[in-house]
């Protein structure tokens, strides 16, 4: 009775850790990703203060199947794991719907920090393309991709909302005047596009979206629950380890080695016997 009673606040805790984790992945997760998708296009314009909704543009969706795939190959979404033939129908489609959810809440994030016209829109899309595509051949984490993520939408939207913003001023702040001074060769048309001010509650809504997105990236888990608890280490190190360049993997064998080789001599000297147990074992001899 009394070892039934020590196990049963373990196992109700187990319950609810399940029970949270179940809500964090079909309730709280597509919510997000759905706010996220919402948010991101929203504009409050300067002169009405209507809310505008901008729909993606192309480049977004392109944008977003490159984030889709970094996140495939550094391990932040087990795309196997979510969509497997193990699962019952309804739960691969709740999960194709979680991911679907993530796929537009990452166009939306882009679209958040992308300008919406001028030579700018293509300036901060070719840095996007170029980062996303270099990521692509480099060796990621979970861990170093979510902060390279939140270093790369941080930079966008300091870029856009703080410095762009004083650009497409109407009553023309500093950044204008300089753009005009160095750029003196270029139209209006041709630096800014057909460009719509914005109420400075485009860039608080934002904010709030790239936060959102961040947070959701940070609850979102590698595998569901079934196989989360299954992962085998051995079998993620041997991928990480594939993973590596030549002078890597080379660096990761001689650290193995010189670490069992240390591991080894350390033994070795435990299992010798101490020159005092020597001499005690002597003496007994001799007695």
């Amino acid at each position: 009775m009394r070892k039934a009673r020590s196990l049963a606040p373990v196992d109700l805790m187990q319950n609810r850790r399940d029970s949270n984790r179940l809500l964090v992945r079909h309730l709280l997760l597509p919510t997000i990703f759905l706010t996220v998708a919402l948010a991101g296009g929203l504009r409050v314009a300067a002169a009405t203060g209507a809310f505008i909704f901008v729909a993606p543009p192309l480049v977004a969706l392109v944008l977003a199947v490159l984030l889709m795939l970094l996140f495939a190959r550094g391990r932040l979404v087990a795309l196997g794991a979510w969509l497997s033939g193990d699962h019952a129908p309804l739960t691969n489609v709740s999960h194709a719907l979680t991911l679907l959810a993530l796929f537009f809440a990452s166009a939306q994030a882009f679209n958040s920090v992308l300008p919406d016209a001028g030579l700018f829109r293509w300036m901060f899309a070719f840095f996007f393309l170029w980062t996303l595509w270099n990521n692509q051949f480099a060796a990621f984490d979970a861990r170093r991709l979510l902060r390279s993520l939140a270093a790369l939408f941080g930079t966008a939207f300091v870029l856009k909302h703080m410095l762009l913003a004083s650009l497409y001023a109407p009553d023309g702040g500093w950044l204008k005047r300089l753009a005009g001074a160095l750029l003196e060769g270029f139209t209006q048309g041709t630096l800014t596009g057909t460009q719509e001010t914005f109420a400075p509650a485009t860039g608080y809504i934002s904010f709030f979206t790239l936060a959102l997105y961040v947070a959701g990236l940070i609850l979102l888990p590698p595998a569901p629950l079934q196989e989360a608890d299954d992962v085998d280490p051995a079998m993620e190190f041997l991928t990480a380890y594939r993973r590596l360049t030549p002078a890597d993997r080379q660096a990761t064998l001689e650290n193995i080695l010189r670490e069992t080789q240390t591991r080894n001599e350390q033994r070795a000297t435990e299992l010798l016997p101490s020159p005092d147990s020597t001499h005690h074992t002597r003496s007994v001899e001799a007695e």
